[in-house]
């Protein structure tokens, strides 16, 4: 199945300690290239998130972000190291003991020192869990709208395909008359200047003159590289790359088929093909 590197998806979802958005946009790229903006509380989980999309995208530049709107209320669990707190009491009565004048200890100066008081809020670890869970989800609703687009793309390929599979077709029922024109002129214009050309050699020059307009094995790599293409369709796999190069080779071939026309109507076609070989070419830059 095809997907588009353009695409846009979201997800929002409420929790016990506020809303989670995750919001996935992207544009086309030539490889993967993850731009994260996540809250100063999510921080830690950059490198999950960076793994787990690397996992299921290949290319294309997407901007990944997460909006966090707290609950107005939410517990918040206090937790005391007690030991800490002990040693640091401790601590200081031995200094007003042994200092000049008394000093009164402040059991809420002990409380502010780090790592006396622990908060655990709630979100710490459920925040993380559940913002994973809804990532999932949102990338779910972005890989949909990528195969939406891609499906659009395929079916613009394929109608293009149609039309050039009908233009090889042409060219190739056409071609034996434009060669048997092209001859007959060479025999008429030595005919007009009265030359006694010489049968075998102007047979040998009738011969290599047709060797030169043959375009048979153009038409034919036209026809393999039509149905490389619809392998390719049928591939469980990102395949834009593939389909660049395979463009590549159709936009070789219709270049010497039109060094080969030697006639307006295999001009005509050339000039066709090579229009729709650039509209596909447009759009399998866009595939992953």
């Amino acid at each position: 199945m095809l997907r588009s590197m353009t695409a846009y998806g979201r997800h929002e979802t409420e929790t016990e300690t506020g809303k989670l958005v995750w919001e996935l946009r992207s544009v086309n790229h030539r490889y993967l290239e993850l731009g994260l903006r996540l809250p100063e509380q999510f921080r830690a989980l950059e490198p999950t998130v960076r793994e787990f999309l690397g996992k299921q995208l290949k290319r294309g530049k997407v901007d990944v972000t997460l909006r966090f709107s707290p609950a107005e209320r939410h517990d918040v669990n206090l937790s005391i190291n007690r030991e800490l707190a002990n040693r640091l009491l401790a601590e200081a009565e031995s200094l007003t003991r042994n200092a000049a004048s008394s000093v009164a200890v402040d059991a809420m100066s002990i409380l502010s020192w780090p790592g006396v008081v622990q908060e655990r809020q709630q979100e710490d670890k459920r925040q993380q869990e559940s913002a994973m869970e809804a990532l999932q989800l949102a990338l779910q609703d972005y890989i949909a709208a990528r195969e939406r687009e891609g499906r659009k793309i395929e079916d613009m390929l394929q109608k293009r395909c149609a039309t050039i599979t009908a233009i090889v077709a042409e060219v190739r029922e056409l071609r034996p008359a434009v060669v048997e024109r092209l001859q007959e002129r060479l025999r008429q214009r030595l005919a007009d200047v009265e030359i006694d050309a010489d049968p075998a050699r102007l047979e040998q020059e009738l011969v290599l003159q047709a060797q030169k307009l043959d375009v048979v094995e153009e038409l034919d790599r036209l026809d393999a590289h039509l149905a490389e293409m619809q392998s390719i369709f049928n591939r469980d796999e990102p395949v834009g790359r593939r389909l660049d190069f395979l463009i590549q080779e159709f936009n070789r071939e219709a270049n010497t088929l039109g060094s080969k026309s030697a006639d307006s109507d295999t001009t005509r076609h050339t000039v066709e093909l090579k229009v729709l070989i650039e509209q596909m070419r447009e759009q399998v830059q866009n595939l992953e």
